[in-house]
C-alpha cells in the first residue's frame, strides 16, 4: 500500500526461543510505541535490549493512568 516498513535491531538479535527481536516502524510511526500507548501491549525489557525503554515506559504509564485498552479494567 505504498508504506515504508523498517525493522530496527537493539543489542540482541534473537531471544531464548529464537524469535527475531525488532522494533517496528511504518513510515514515521513507531508501531511498538503506538501499541503500548493505546493499551494494546505491555512492555517487558531484558538487558541489554533497552534502547527505547524510557519512551515505552512513558507510553505504558500514560495508558495505565488513562485506563486505556487492557488497563481499562484494572484497579490498584
Amino acid at each position: 500500500s505504498g508504506k515504508k516498513v523498517r525493522l530496527e535491531k537493539d543489542q540482541t538479535n534473537r531471544d531464548k526461543y529464537e524469535r527475531l527481536l525488532r522494533y517496528i516502524y511504518v513510515d514515521d510511526s513507531f508501531v511498538n510505541l503506538e501499541l503500548v500507548k493505546a493499551g494494546l501491549a505491555r512492555i517487558k525489557f531484558y538487558k541489554p535490549d533497552t534502547k527505547h525503554h524510557s519512551k515505552l515506559k512513558e507510553a505504558e504509564d500514560y495508558a495505565k493512568l488513562n485506563k486505556v485498552g487492557l488497563w481499562g479494567g484494572c484497579e490498584e
